[in-house]
Parts: structure tokens; C-alpha cells; sequence
């Protein structure tokens, strides 16, 4: 067992900088494709993450599951107890906008959020969830780069995802909300609790507005953008 309840990785074994895709069968491809000398550090509930090289850079993978308890759980142990500073989450997100459109990359500013995970903090108020702005101006900073187009602004994580009302996005995107998607706002809760510095960035897989979605081969394709984006902060961060 490892010096975290949900994570083999020993103390030491687990980058300043870790990249946070959801599906850990992404890391597992992260690792494979674009790192040098990558070894896995966890194998707990076949959640893989890896640690290896880009560009002579040390860095980590991991994944962290679907929803906010989930994130929450691993942001947590990533932090606190393996000291990891850069949180970087790289997922998928549905487009609440025309002009956010399938396979557009998404920087959350913000997380709006329906969550209650907030509650746990006992604050006398509504906690807004915002990104770290060097890592936010790093990404920018890469994509362009690289010469990738990235959008920024407020996105929202929710709880639900089969939600009962379909038209409950309707509401978010009347308030210019970019997209949608499930562990924001509890990575940028526990970074400002915590101490760490952290910044989602999505692919829009699919579009509430226009009804476009992207299959299975074409997610896995249009990734690479956000992925090369995401490597391309480390010598800047």
C-alpha cells in the first residue's frame, strides 16, 4: 500500500505537475505515446498513473474517475499528500454555445458549479472556483505556440450527468457559459484550500445546441490537441 489510501505511489514517486485526464485508460495512452521512461505508480482500482519524462520535463498521469467525489478524492491525496503543485485536468465537455464547437479546446476561467461539494469548507458564503492564472496563461501561451485554438471562460460542473430536465442547460448557456463537464470546480476547490495551483482544460466531444457529437475514433484523435497543449506548459510552469 502506498502512502495514500487510493494511491500505490509512494512519497517521491509522483511529479510536481500532474496531467488529470478522467479515464485512466487515457493516461495509460498518454504515457505510452508521448512520455520518455514512463512507470506506472498506481494501480489501485485500475485507476493507472504514470510518471516519465517530455522533453527532459518530469511529469505525471493519472486518472481521477468520472464526477466531483471522485476528483475530489485524488486531487486531495495528490496534494496533500504527495505535494504535487500543478493539477492540470484534461477531459471532455459538452459545448452550451454555437461557437464552441466539436473538438474547440476550453479553458475554464471559472467552474460555475450545482455541486454541494463546496459545503465542506463551512464558508459563510458561495465559494467562486477560478483557474491559477500562470497555468492559464501558460496553456494559452502553448496552444498558440503550436498554433492550436483555445477558448476561454466560465464552464460548469455538475452533479448529474442524465439530467430529468433536458432543457436544464438552456439556463447556463443564457449566462454565456461555455460547456458543461463533471470535476472543475472540486479541482479548483481543494487547489485554493490546499495550496496548489491547478486549471481544467476540456474537448468539446459534443454540443447541447447544434446536436453534434463526436464518436468514439474522433475523440480519441481530436485529444491530441489538448494533450500536446497541455505538455507544451511544462517548461513554462
Amino acid at each position: 500500500m502506498g502512502a495514500s489510501l487510493h494511491i500505490d505511489a509512494e512519497i517521491g514517486e509522483i511529479a510536481k505537475t500532474v496531467l488529470l485526464p478522467g479515464d485512466p485508460l487515457r493516461a495509460k495512452f498518454i504515457a505510452e505515446n508521448f512520455l520518455d521512461d514512463a512507470v506506472c505508480i498506481n494501480k489501485t482500482r485500475n485507476n493507472f498513473g504514470y510518471t516519465g519524462k517530455f522533453n527532459g520535463k518530469e511529469v505525471s498521469v493519472m486518472g481521477t474517475g468520472m464526477g466531483m467525489p471522485s476528483m475530489g478524492i485524488y486531487s486531495h491525496e495528490l496534494i496533500e499528500i504527495h505535494k504535487c503543485e500543478n493539477l492540470i485536468r484534461i477531459g471532455s465537455a459538452g459545448s452550451y454555445q454555437e461557437n464552441v464547437d466539436l473538438n474547440d479546446i476550453v479553458l475554464a476561467m471559472s467552474a460555475s458549479t450545482d455541486s454541494n461539494f463546496q459545503y465542506t469548507f463551512n464558508l459563510p458564503g458561495n465559494f467562486a472556483p477560478t483557474a491559477d492564472f500562470g497555468l492559464l496563461k501558460a496553456a494559452d501561451e502553448s496552444a498558440r505556440r503550436q498554433g492550436i485554438s483555445v477558448k476561454a471562460g466560465n464552464i460548469v460542473s455538475v452533479d448529474v450527468f442524465y439530467d430529468d430536465d433536458p432543457d436544464t442547460w438552456k439556463r447556463w448557456s443564457k449566462m454565456n457559459v461555455l460547456a458543461v463537464e463533471m470535476e472543475a470546480a472540486a479541482l479548483y476547490m481543494n487547489a485554493a484550500r490546499y495550496g496548489a495551483k491547478a486549471l481544467a482544460m476540456m474537448t468539446i466531444s459534443d454540443n447541447f445546441v447544434t446536436g453534434g457529437r463526436l464518436d468514439n475514433e474522433a475523440r480519441e484523435k481530436s485529444f491530441v490537441n489538448m494533450i500536446n497543449t497541455a505538455l507544451g506548459m511544462l517548461e513554462h510552469i
